[in-house]
């Protein structure tokens, strides 16, 4: 609808031609049809023009920060308030001075759609940058998918997939995500364990399973989402090495920017929360180092301290 008001406002006549037309002398039929028609236009076109612009504000709830979360996904949020999603967004509560209130529903097919979409909720808080589904934050953090794998199991130091060690390992991976069609066309699929990407994460945790199997010996390595790497290759049991795949050269992208979604034309929504992002930066990147996200500043350089 938004879109159709635009095109009409563009095409509509505007108040000084409208002037124009009621001071000709000549064709007075078409001058007065033509003086109803315009006038009808110009006042839908503004009318709805209006009510949009303030349907962008009236969106947004400024008695709560309303975020669409997922409710059993570790380690970005929970229902309990135990992800680092949730922690943020206390963070972006505080300085708004409201309180986080929370739309639950899994993170699959659908998520948008049936929680930000449907003015559910307002914020969602973890979207990788250039999506065009949502408006996009200023990014306020930087990450890379990661090779997980047990220390001194002959894969020390090794930093890429196209590394001639990887050949014949049991390698981790969880299928549909970008370093599959990277390990499919390096021809290491032929011993890989497969893990589903779309899961009710209520009930299975294909990324804890992939980590029990990596400490049991079950598979060689493992390739994760960065944050959910450092999560749990450093908790319940022996520490895993965990090495962000910076330096590929075959197949899609493994470095992301993640920002805060926001509805399309919510743009001083957007900035609000941009201004927010810029100021407390630094708490931010403090919750991420505490639940071991590898944080990447613009050169793909380790960021080990929160930035002020």
């Amino acid at each position: 609808m938004v879109q159709f008001l635009e095109v009409v406002q563009r095409n509509a006549p505007t108040s000084p031609r409208l002037q124009e037309i009621t001071r000709r002398p000549a064709l007075a039929k078409t001058r007065r049809f033509s003086v109803v028609i315009g006038a009808v236009l110009l006042s839908f076109v503004c009318g709805g023009t209006l009510a949009a612009e303030g349907q962008r504000v009236d969106l947004v709830d400024r008695t709560s920060l309303r975020v669409c979360a997922d409710p059993a996904n570790m380690p970005f949020s929970s229902d309990k308030g135990e992800g680092f999603e949730n922690k943020i967004a206390e963070i972006v509560a505080d300085e708004l001075g409201v309180p986080v209130t929370y739309t639950w529903f899994p993170q699959a097919i659908g998520f948008v759609r049936n929680t930000l979409f449907a003015k559910r909720c307002d914020v969602i808080i973890g979207y990788a940058q250039g999506d065009e589904l949502v408006l996009n934050t200023n990014h306020y953090y930087r990450t890379a998918y990661a090779l997980v794998y047990r220390k001194n199991n002959g894969l020390d130091g090794v930093d890429t997939l196209s590394d001639p060690r990887l050949k014949d390992r049991r390698i981790g991976i969880i299928a549909g995500t970008p370093p599959s069609a990277t390990m499919a066309r390096l021809g290491l699929m032929t011993h890989a364990r497969p893990y589903p990407l779309m899961v009710d994460r209520r009930y299975d945790s294909p990324a804890e399973r992939m980590i029990a199997d990596i400490r049991s010996g079950e598979i060689d390595a493992g390739v994760l989402w960065g944050p959910i790497a450092g999560y749990f290759a450093s908790r319940n049991g022996e520490k895993l090495e965990v090495v962000p795949l910076l330096k590929e050269t075959v197949g899609p992208r493994m470095i992301y920017r993640i920002t805060f979604g926001v509805r399309n034309l919510e743009d001083e929504w957007k900035r609000e929360l941009n201004r927010i992002i810029a100021k407390r930066q630094g708490d931010i990147d403090a919750v991420l180092l505490d639940y071991g996200v590898p944080l990447l500043d613009e050169h793909s350089n380790p960021i080990t301290k929160p930035r002020h």
